[in-house]
């Protein structure tokens, strides 16, 4: 919302910049893929290599980390790329946060005033298109009921 990136914007990427668990990305060598199906298989189908492409648009993790810190949440931190983000050692403190700041970062993104109203929606739509653990998670949910997640692991 910014205006300092475009969902349209194509970026191409090779072989080597493919990491372990990307579905969608190594479907996409010769073609590459727009921010807008990035962030799509980022968020749907937990596309490592979408997500590092995307880190890299914005300035890596230390980027993330300062835009989540101005956002008021001084809990969370990335600090490593996929997939070595997701090793999880005792009493390391590297790529973690706590429930009560992600929910808080949550509701910020999907009902404050840092995005858009379209901007907020098209982040609700990827994440009720969670391919990943969307299916174990709404099987029991009670009729009428509607998930929006964006499950990950480590």
């Amino acid at each position: 919302d910014a205006g300092q990136e475009q969902l349209g914007r194509r970026i191409h990427y090779s072989q080597n910049d493919l990491v372990e668990y990307s579905p969608v990305t190594e479907k996409h060598l010769t073609d590459g893929m727009t921010v807008r199906e990035l962030c799509s298989a980022a968020i749907t189908m937990s596309d490592n290599t979408a997500a590092n492409l995307l880190l890299t648009t914005i300035g890596g993790p230390k980027e993330l980390t300062a835009f989540l810190h101005n956002m008021g949440d001084h809990v969370t931190r990335l600090d490593r790329w996929e997939p070595e983000l997701n090793e999880a050692i005792p009493n390391d403190e590297r790529d973690t946060t706590m429930p009560v700041a992600m929910a808080t970062t949550l509701r910020k993104l999907l009902t404050g005033e840092l995005l858009t109203l379209a901007s907020r929606q098209q982040l609700i739509d990827w994440m009720e298109a969670d391919k990943v653990a969307g299916p174990l998670l709404r099987s029991a949910l009670p009729a009428g009921w509607f998930i929006a997640d964006k499950s990950g692991a480590g």
